[in-house]
């Protein structure tokens, strides 16, 4: 046999391997394609929109001093219960108590001075007087002496008015030290524990400004009341409405999920870190909900995973999400001109149409293209609004043989009884082994 002939024969084989490869995938064989099936049922199906973020207090505060100073007192320990009032901590008050004294003596100095001014201005307005008693009676006393005991009269009432402004300002000085010697205490402004302590005797505390919050110097929280706050992406959000049930799962505490509604949707997103840019970062809004009897052992800053509820349906009509697809109208897959290239022009003009959502309905041990329109989305199905009756057959797998079927291929589906009847006499074989 010559070696033209042998090639000729080989080519031939190879292709006709292919073809019934071809026939098989597409339904011409005997077989058709192996898929699984499950029928269309009604199921009740629970849409749950998952986001995940951190376990906060509903209610802290974050305490700072106002003042600059070293710590000379403190009070608490992380960890420790507070009430409202406590002292918490003590900034050395030398300083501040030196301003107090020394705006003391600056309100008497101003005092005194106030009543030096009006003992001046009782005696020019008595010595204006008398010069006008002068001038009417005898004339001794000329013009220009009554305009000048006049003119010193009004520069003393001016210079009294000077000094009890120079009281006023005295007494608000005096005032300002005080508030800032009493800002050397610092005290529990709400009933709480203590969850952070920033701060050790003896180091010093640092006032903020507005480009810099300054040193926070502990943390006091209600943890009666606690609070998951998770960053839910901006497609799901529409779905959300207050009073949704949520379930919380943490990561500190596995095998436990903790109840909760939702109380507070985010009417802005949540903006991004500095440096960061928006375009590569997707959208998010935070979403709070408040836990049920949330266990004392619960802390701040855990990390944690919500589950919220949207969506409940009873007795509703649906299929596996595997099941779904999209496909043209007449359930043919799209194509790209490329993979068209030898198919005729109408092939490739399926590429433009209207992508339909649908199954494959088995029928005759064939794949029948049925569209459907779906509603909400649970676990592993999706409710059919339209489409289907219920009681079909769909194709629920596999995941590839979904994708690459079209209408009309030949199906077939595996016999489970042939399955167990071998495993049955696999399984009567090692008993008699074992006999």
């Amino acid at each position: 046999m010559s070696t033209k002939k042998k090639v000729l024969i080989v080519a031939g084989v190879v292709i006709g391997i292919g073809v019934l490869g071809a026939l098989t995938l597409r339904g011409g064989g005997d077989k058709g394609v192996e898929v699984t099936t499950e029928q269309v049922a009604r199921r009740t199906l629970v849409e749950v929109v998952t986001a995940s973020g951190k376990i906060e207090p509903k209610r802290k505060v974050d305490i700072s001093a106002d003042i600059s100073g070293r710590v000379v007192q403190l009070g608490v320990e992380e960890g420790q219960w507070v009430n409202q009032g406590d002292v918490l901590l003590r900034i050395d008050p030398t300083q501040y108590t030196s301003a107090v004294r020394r705006n003391e003596a600056l309100v008497q100095q101003s005092r005194a001075r106030e009543a030096q001014a009006r003992a001046q201005l009782a005696k020019a307005q008595g010595d204006y007087r008398r010069a006008e008693q002068l001038q009417q009676t005898n004339e001794l006393v000329s013009t220009a002496d009554v305009e000048n005991a006049r003119t010193q009269a009004q520069v003393a009432e001016q210079e009294l008015e000077a000094a009890r402004f120079a009281v006023n300002q005295a007494q608000a000085a005096l005032t300002e030290s005080r508030d800032q010697l009493g800002k050397t205490t610092i005290v529990a402004p709400m009933s709480g524990r203590v969850t952070r302590l920033n701060i050790e005797l003896g180091e010093t505390a640092v006032v903020g400004t507005m480009n810099n919050p300054g040193s926070l110097l502990l943390t006091i929280a209600d943890l009666s009341v606690m609070e998951a706050k998770v960053e839910v992406d901006e497609t799901d959000v529409p779905g959300l409405t207050i009073g949704d049930s949520a379930s919380i799962k943490v990561d500190a505490f596995p095998g436990r999920a903790f109840p909760g509604k939702v109380t507070r949707i985010g009417n802005s997103s949540i903006q991004p870190t500095a440096g960061g840019s928006t375009d590569q970062q997707s959208v998010d809004y935070e979403v709070v909900i408040t836990l049920d009897n949330p266990p004392a052992e619960l802390r701040p800053d855990l990390s944690a995973t919500a589950e919220i509820v949207t969506e409940t349906r009873a007795n509703a009509l649906s299929v596996p999400i595997l099941a779904l697809t999209v496909r043209d109208r007449e359930g043919k897959k799209f194509r790209t001109n490329e993979e068209d290239k030898d198919a005729p022009q109408a092939a490739r003009a399926r590429g433009e149409e209207e992508e339909v959502e649908g199954v494959f309905v088995v029928r005759d041990g064939k794949a029948t293209w049925v569209p459907v329109q779906i509603g909400i989305a649970g676990d592993r199905y999706f409710e059919v609004v339209s489409g289907l009756r219920g009681g079909e057959t769909v194709v629920s797998g596999s995941y590839a043989t979904v994708r690459e079927l079209e209408a009309d291929d030949m199906v077939r589906v595996p016999e489970p009884a042939a399955a167990e009847k071998g495993t049955g006499a696999e399984k009567g074989k090692a008993e008699r082994r074992q006999g």
